[in-house]
């Protein structure tokens, strides 16, 4: 299928909660013209303590650079696990642009800020060691979600289910947190003029409309499996990739 744009963030290559396998297939199905990296695509905070890179992980890099070569415009806005690469705001690496945020006119007319959205998070902004500690404990729960999986696969259970992602919908800091980096984001985007914005960071996909402005979060390829699509009228889909929901 062709689309327009396609919009990725918190893919989180080199760590073992990667779905690369569901991301290749994902990208197989899915041309486009704009293909927009919103941070966090590479890992080196959890590369820092154990470098976890496969075979199907390579393979992602080499179809983004390879989409890149042959005319497909790649935009790559770093975040906060990828954060060094933001020191090389308006370099091209291999075809691939490297911005810090990114001012993006869908095809009916809406400007919509590209940023990763860390900015917006006061604990990674102000208090990083708690912000590395909780990235150890969701790794854990990664891991913790892999041997689930398999029990599931064995007891014949194909749904995809996530142990993290349901431990974030059920704590209610988490749900309090959600709300408030949401209305923190579209508060920045209004003062700008803008119709909307395209974040990630926190793995949690949803296109909605708060206060009059388009808030469209990507989620991840660790937990939900979700990207975002832009059609060629303008309007915005949320893909949900998982083993029980492909086109």
């Amino acid at each position: 299928m062709r689309v327009r744009s396609i919009f990725l963030s918190d893919i989180h290559l080199g760590t073992r909660g990667c779905h690369a396998d569901r991301l290749i297939d994902f990208l197989r199905e899915y041309e486009s013209e704009h293909l927009f990296l919103i941070g966090d695509i590479i890992d080196f905070w959890a590369m820092g303590r154990s470098i976890q890179w496969s075979a199907k992980q390579n393979t992602v890099v080499q179809k983004i650079l390879r989409r890149a070569r042959h005319g497909e415009k790649v935009v790559f806005i770093p975040g906060n696990h990828d954060e060094a690469l933001r020191e090389y705001n308006g370099t091209l690496f291999g075809d691939i642009l490297i911005a810090f945020e990114w001012l993006h006119v869908t095809a009916d007319g809406k400007q919509l800020l590209l940023i990763h959205g860390d900015q917006f998070d006061q604990v990674t902004r102000h208090h990083r060691w708690i912000a590395v500690l909780g990235d150890v404990g969701y790794d854990l729960l990664v891991r913790i979600n892999a041997w689930l999986s398999w029990l599931r696969r064995t007891l014949r259970m194909n749904s995809y289910w996530s142990l993290a992602g349901y431990a974030k919908r059920k704590v209610k800091s988490a749900v309090t947190f959600i709300f408030d980096f949401e209305n923190s984001v579209i508060h920045s985007v209004r003062d700008r003029g803008l119709n909307g914005v395209v974040c990630g960071h926190i793995h949690s996909a949803t296109i909605k409309e708060i206060s009059g402005l388009l808030y469209v979060n990507c989620g991840d390829w660790v937990d939900s499996c979700t990207g975002i699509v832009e059609h060629f009228d303008g309007r915005l889909e949320l893909i949900e990739w998982n083993n029980s929901a492909k086109p």
